[in-house]
């Protein structure tokens, strides 16, 4: 199948996270009392284990306290194993290649594993950024021991940080999702009632996945993902749980929805008040029945991930290779670069490529204007680090060419920790890592080809199919079993979002057989009647009770 590689609209700015400065605070918070510690002490030689756990603090900021307490331990584990496993290997051989090939197999580990996870952004990339600069770090074995204790400890202090919030909010992370599922929902009412008239979108003939139905969709599957994570539910939480039925009531059947209304219970759901109540307790009884079944394991996705996992290695040892050939003296450049790449399909990866070229050449003219006051001190090269951290995490939610601007000085900064380095130096090997990274490790992604996306479309399509046979059998029954409608409405609506998803990767990969788009029509169009009927079924049961 034709693939294209776009180039409009890849700089793109869209508009900032919700949250945006929260992951930017608190990485500046986690970062500066470790480094600034280092700086009083002398030993700035030593902050590059120090940022290992203090990077910690970029991720699971939409998850809630509870389950972001396990995310962030788990990710902190994966960071000191791959710091761990690439002091050692520094420790134990000189030889480049050799380096360069565990940084490979490293990166291509931790990005399966942080897919298969869903641990979210920024992903395996600052995973990869860490074990890869430490491969080529001076060490030795009896070093190891200390350097982890310090990542360690800075990573107990990362997770502190990202946890203090819940302190003064803390049903915060299911607030914001449930108001984003509101407000996606009622963009969706608004996008449909211009388009169509109010009987045919009452009976769900409108079945295109436009852009607003797959954001809508999107967040109402990531309100439930974050409302559905393990742990007690308190009343707060079955009100918000609540709102997204609302939501996803508003999706079947968006003629009898007020986008007002939804709006509303948006805008209450800031700060600390009271939740909006709405009526129907029963409809949770789904999400009881949901909540009691045992959870998937994240293991069973690393299968479908292995021609991912298999590019990254190849990208990024090919990448280091190349580096080595021309003489630079950092390949780990180049071998991140070339893993910061790889998404879920070729499209995607041409357009982060691009978007990481012409960040990182933005980047070292900043780097280049900058560096002479970061001369001026150790103090001030620190303060520096902290202001790209923050406009790093500040910017890049935009576009990742934006982001990337403020990543580049900070990582050649970073580098000047142990020492003040001559900028041009600095800025040439950038340059040739960074472009010999994005070509090397798109054409790695060319070279693997993605077989199982089609596959994955298939499986997709089954689900989809079966969740919409079991809906509609329970939907013929005169009464229903209480709890077994919602459940399989839930089943159905989280089948249909996985299977838009499997045909937007699927489309986006080269040297792909021809994707079944009139089952995925008829699939998609029988799926959301369904789900529309479902609705029906609810009220008219609620208005014979």
């Amino acid at each position: 199948m034709n693939v294209r590689l776009p180039l409009t609209g890849v700089l793109r700015l869209g508009r900032p996270s919700d949250i945006w400065f929260k992951p930017a605070l608190s990485v500046v918070v986690a970062v500066a009392p470790p480094n600034l510690t280092l700086l009083a002490l002398g030993r700035l030689d030593l902050a590059m284990y120090t940022m290992a756990g203090s990077l910690c603090a970029l991720y699971a900021h939409s998850r809630p306290y509870a389950a972001r307490a396990r995310a962030l331990a788990w990710v902190l584990l994966g960071m000191v194993t791959g710091l761990g496993l690439a002091l050692v290997a520094a420790s134990l051989t000189g030889s480049a290649v050799v380096l360069v090939t565990v940084g490979a197999l490293l990166a291509a580990v931790q990005k399966a594993l942080c897919d298969a996870t869903r641990i979210g952004p920024p992903g395996h990339v600052i995973l990869t950024f860490i074990s890869s600069a430490a491969l080529f770090a001076p060490q030795t074995l009896a070093q190891v021991p200390g350097h982890i204790a310090l990542a360690l400890t800075a990573g107990a202090w990362a997770w502190l940080v990202c946890m203090a919030p819940g302190l003064l909010r803390p049903h915060g992370p299911e607030r914001r999702a449930t108001a984003h599922a509101l407000l996606a929902a009622a963009a969706y009412v608004e996008s449909r009632s211009a388009h169509t008239g109010r009987t045919e979108a009452s009976q769900g003939a409108h079945t295109d996945p436009t852009p607003e139905s797959r954001t809508a969709h999107t967040a109402v599957q990531a309100a439930w993902h974050t409302l559905l994570s393990r742990g007690a539910r308190s009343e707060t939480r079955r009100a918000l749980e609540r709102l997204v039925v609302r939501a996803e009531i508003a999706l079947a059947a968006p003629a009898d929805t007020d986008p007002a209304r939804l709006r509303a219970w948006a805008r209450a759901l800031r700060g600390n008040g009271p939740v909006p109540r709405t009526p129907y307790d029963d409809e949770l009884l789904g999400v009881d029945v949901e909540l009691a079944l045992p959870a998937h394991p994240w293991w069973r996705a690393l299968g479908p991930l292995a021609p991912i996992a298999v590019r990254t290695a190849l990208g990024c040892a090919l990448a280091g290779y190349a580096s080595l050939a021309l003489g630079v003296g950092r390949p780990y450049w180049a071998l991140v670069t070339a893993a910061s790449l790889y998404q879920a399909n070729i499209t995607l990866t041409w357009s982060r490529g691009v978007q990481r070229v012409v960040g990182n050449l933005v980047g070292v003219l900043v780097f280049a204007a900058v560096v002479p006051l970061a001369h001026l001190g150790a103090a001030a090269l620190v303060l520096c680090c902290l202001a790209f951290n923050f406009g790093a995490e500040a910017l890049i939610a935009r576009n990742y060419w934006l982001g990337s601007i403020c990543v580049t000085p900070m990582a050649l900064l970073i580098t000047e920790f142990a020492g003040y380095q001559e900028p041009g130096r600095l800025i040439t090997e950038r340059l040739v890592d960074t472009l010999v990274g994005a070509v090397v490790g798109f054409l790695a992604a060319v070279a693997v080809t993605n077989r199982r996306a089609g596959d994955r479309v298939e499986q997709a399509l089954a689900a989809v199919e079966a969740a919409r046979e079991r809906t509609a059998r329970l939907l013929a029954e005169p009464r229903p079993a209480p709890g077994a409608l919602d459940p399989a409405r839930c089943a159905l609506a989280a089948a249909l979002v996985d299977l838009r998803a499997g045909v937007e990767a699927a489309s986006g990969e080269w040297w792909q057989r021809a994707l079944p788009q009139e089952r995925v029509v008829h699939a998609e169009r029988s799926g959301h009647r369904t789900l529309a009927a479902t609705v029906r079924h609810h009220r008219a049961e609620g208005a014979d009770a």
